[in-house]
C-alpha cells in the first residue's frame, strides 16, 4: 500500500489549528475568500459576475487556482500572490483565535481586582498591562486627581468586555475596587465571615463602607481597620493615598445606621419618615461641621449609604455638655486657664508680704 505523503502546506496548517485550536476547514475558507479578493484587485471582476468566479484551493500542496465557471483563469505567477495571501490569513486567524481564548479567560475573571502596569496613553485612554493580556481605563474610570505616568503599577477592577471592540475595560473608580482590595487585605472578608454590605464613594476624595458581621466575637468595623490601621491603610495606599475612607458598622434599624453612616459627627438626633424616604438629623450646632464634611462629601456619602435623603439641621438646645461630652475642669485645669496677669499679680502679693515681714522682724 502507498504511503501518502503530505506537503509543508498541509503538515504547517494542521500542526497551527491543533495547536492553536483553529479549524482548519474554516481556515480554507477564509483564505479562498482572500485570495480572490487579491485577484480582483488586479483583475476587473464586476460584482453581477462574482458568483462566477470561485477558488481551487488543494488542502494538501497548497496549489491555488481560480476558477470562471470551471474554466482555469488563474494568471500567470499568481501563485505566489497566493501563498502570501494565504500566510496572512492564517497568521491572523491565529492572533484572532489567541485573542478569543484570551477574552474568554478575563470575561471569567469579571468583578475581580487585578494588578496592572500602564503600558501607554491612547488620547485620554490608558492601556495597562494586566498579565496576559491589555486592558483600556477610559476616561469616566480614571480617578481625576491622580497622576498617571509610563510604568506605574496599580491595581484595576475588571468591569466588562467590550465586545464591539473586543476590549477589556478596567477601572479606578469604581466602588467595586475598594471591595476588592478589602478582600485581598481583610481574611475575615475573603473568607466571608465579615460581609460588606454596600460601598460608596467619590473617587479621590472619600469613600464609605458598610460592614456587618453575623458571626459572633468578631469585630466587623474592626476587622477591617486592622491593628493600628494597617489594613485600611493598605487599601488607602492602593488608591494612591487619596481617598479617606470611613469604616462603618451596617445595622438593619435604619435609625442606627444613618447615626452611624454620619460619623465621625455624634450626639444627633434622627428622625425618619419611610414615606418619603426622608431622615432629619438634629444635632449641636458645634457637630454641624463634622456631620457635613468637607464640601458636604460626608453627608452626601451617608445619604448614598443609607439611601435616605438626610436633611441636617442645627439645634441651639442641644449642646456637647447636655451629652455629656464636656467635663467640668478640675482645680489645676482651672489654674492653667488662668491669665498671665492674675499669676503675675500672684507673686507680687507674695513678694510684699515677704518684704512686710522682714520689717516686723
Amino acid at each position: 500500500m502507498a504511503v501518502v505523503q503530505r506537503s509543508e502546506f498541509a503538515l504547517a496548517l494542521n500542526q497551527i489549528a491543533s495547536e492553536r485550536g483553529v479549524d482548519p476547514s474554516i481556515v480554507l475558507e477564509t483564505m479562498k475568500g482572500a485570495i480572490l479578493a487579491a485577484y480582483r484587485k488586479d483583475n476587473v471582476v464586476p460584482d453581477e459576475d462574482l458568483e462566477k468566479y470561485s477558488v481551487e484551493l488543494n488542502e494538501n500542496t497548497g496549489e491555488t487556482k481560480i476558477l470562471k465557471e470551471g474554466k482555469d483563469v488563474t494568471p500567470p505567477g499568481f501563485g505566489r500572490i497566493a501563498a502570501q495571501t494565504a500566510k496572512q490569513v492564517l497568521l491572523q486567524k491565529i492572533r484572532e483565535r489567541e485573542k478569543d481564548a484570551i477574552i474568554d479567560e478575563y470575561s471569567k475573571r469579571i468583578g475581580t481586582v487585578v494588578n496592572g502596569m500602564i503600558l501607554r496613553f491612547i488620547g485620554p485612554a490608558i492601556v495597562v498591562d494586566i498579565g496576559k493580556a491589555e486592558a483600556v481605563i477610559s476616561p469616566a474610570d480614571k480617578i481625576l486627581n491622580e497622576q498617571y505616568f509610563l510604568n506605574k503599577k496599580m491595581s484595576v477592577y475588571i468591569k466588562e468586555i467590550d465586545e464591539e471592540r473586543r476590549e477589556i475595560m478596567v477601572s479606578r473608580s469604581d466602588p467595586r475596587l475598594i471591595e476588592g482590595l478589602l478582600r485581598r487585605e481583610v481574611p475575615e472578608v475573603n473568607s466571608g465571615a465579615v460581609t460588606i454590605k454596600k460601598v460608596v464613594r467619590e473617587p479621590g476624595n472619600r469613600a464609605k463602607i458598610a460592614v456587618y458581621s453575623e458571626q459572633s466575637g468578631i469585630d466587623p468595623v474592626g476587622s477591617c481597620v486592622g491593628q493600628k490601621g494597617v489594613r485600611i491603610q493598605a487599601v488607602i495606599d492602593a488608591l494612591d493615598g487619596l481617598e479617606k475612607i470611613d469604616v462603618i458598622q451596617w445595622n438593619p434599624d435604619p435609625l442606627k445606621f444613618i447615626t452611624n453612616a454620619l460619623s465621625p459627627a455624634k450626639n444627633l438626633t434622627v428622625e425618619i419618615d419611610e414615606e418619603t424616604k426622608t431622615a432629619r438629623v438634629r444635632a449641636p450646632r458645634e457637630e454641624l461641621p463634622l456631620i457635613i464634611g468637607r464640601e458636604g462629601q460626608n453627608v452626601r456619602l451617608a445619604s448614598k449609604l443609607s439611601e435616605y435623603n438626610i436633611e441636617v439641621e442645627g439645634d441651639e438646645s442641644m449642646t456637647i455638655q447636655d451629652s455629656g461630652q464636656a467635663e467640668e475642669p478640675t482645680e489645676d485645669k482651672k489654674t492653667k486657664n488662668e491669665t498671665p496677669k492674675t499669676r503675675k499679680s500672684k507673686k507680687t502679693k507674695t513678694k510684699e508680704d515677704d518684704s512686710e515681714q522682714g520689717k516686723s522682724e
